[in-house]
């Protein structure tokens, strides 16, 4: 039978070696000398350790700003019920869309007594039946479409965090997938080959800004750019005396709220506020009128190209002319602006805010950025 062998460099074998030249008196002698007076001491303990073992790994963590063990969020999510809605929706597909006075002519697609005008239109709907092979929608009382020109949709399940204790870090939701660094930079070697995915939940632990690019620090050993988490910083006390201790803050840079009562953080989210030039004006607010659901419909151009329509947006509360918060069962880019000026949340989102507010509450919008503008010429009553 043949033998095999394993062949090693023996550059490698050198140190070996070299140890191995030293008498064993003198090895314990080299290593005494180091450490003399020295003991592996239990965590926390003040004293000449070692720099070894539980006790340096906390050390290290606590001159990072990072408590061990690892706190994790006292939260959780709300009940899911909340994200029912009474209502099936489909959005428009078909420019000036046929509507029928009856389910066979629907079905047919003759004699549409009229058309939907717009780009932007969505529809609710409490019946379906299928007729001719066709499917058709009843979106009122005797008004018809069919599929042809309606799509269905699904309105996102995607819930906040209910708190039980302000965080003493910040933390967020992760907007798109992105692979961990282990150092604040893309160079060689920062690879970890550890992916987080959209809506997972971290931990800020420190930041740094290199080169125009904003750091998080995930991890003790993890790191991930600043622009793919949506973050909230925790606060103990209101932004202006006049608030009190319950008001909701709008963090138009990070794209979240946060809802605090008695100084206590209790609710978070991510929202999609106001885009350009539509955005969600900064300022301190009130809410003013709560509607479980009502129709929103507009347009900010004079051509009336940016048209929309959208019937029973749930959970609407109104606190700055026709901005509000409100359930957004058309899209799920929570994370991101997109209205034309209202707090879009998911539907189950906007259930617990309604649920939790009252008339005069306060709300705190603001951009830490400074991006969002402050002059009042370049705002209108606002909208969905």
């Amino acid at each position: 039978m043949r033998k095999s062998f394993r062949y090693f460099p023996l550059v490698a074998l050198i140190p070996v070696l070299l140890l191995l030249a030293v008498p064993a008196k003198a090895q314990s002698e080299l290593i005494q000398d180091r450490y003399e007076g020295s003991v592996l001491c239990a965590p926390r303990v003040q004293g000449e350790c070692l720099p070894l073992g539980p006790n340096a790994f906390i050390s290290r963590m606590e001159a990072q700003g990072i408590s061990f063990p690892f706190e994790p969020l006292a939260a959780i999510t709300p009940d899911y019920s909340l994200s029912y809605l009474p209502y099936l929706y489909g959005q428009v597909v078909t420019p000036r869309a046929p509507v029928y006075g009856s389910a066979k002519d629907a079905s047919k697609a003759k004699n549409p007594i009229y058309r939907m005008e717009g780009d932007f239109l969505f529809v609710s709907y409490e019946y379906t039946e299928v007729l001719n092979d066709v499917r058709v929608y009843m979106i009122a009382p005797g008004v018809w479409m069919n599929a042809f020109d309606v799509h269905r949709i699904g309105p996102t399940n995607f819930q906040g965090l209910l708190f039980s204790r302000t965080p003493r870090n910040p933390f967020g939701w992760i907007l798109t997938p992105v692979e961990k660094r282990s150092a604040p930079n893309y160079g060689p070697g920062s690879a970890t080959g550890s992916w987080l995915n959209r809506l997972d939940i971290v931990q800020a632990y420190g930041f740094e800004e290199i080169n125009g690019t904003e750091w998080v620090k995930i991890s003790p050993d993890d790191w991930i750019e600043k622009r793919y988490v949506s973050l909230v910083r925790p606060m103990n006390k209101a932004p202006s005396e006049a608030i009190g201790k319950r008001w909701i803050d709008v963090n138009l840079y990070e794209q979240t709220i946060a809802v605090y009562e008695n100084n206590r953080l209790v609710f978070a989210t991510i929202i999609s506020s106001g885009i350009e030039p539509f955005w969600t004006r900064p300022g301190l607010f009130q809410v003013r009128e709560k509607l479980e659901v009502t129709p929103m419909s507009g347009a900010f151009e004079a051509d009336r190209s940016d048209y929309y329509y959208l019937e029973d947006v749930p959970w609407a509360m109104y606190f700055d002319e026709a901005r509000a918060f409100h359930g957004a069962y058309w899209h799920n880019g929570y994370g991101y602006p997109r209205s034309h000026g209202c707090v879009n949340m998911s539907p189950g989102d906007a259930q617990w805010l309604f649920n939790w507010a009252e008339i005069g509450d306060w709300v705190w919008v603001h951009d830490p950025s400074g991006r969002t503008p402050t002059d009042p010429s370049l705002y209108t009553a606002g909208g969905a």
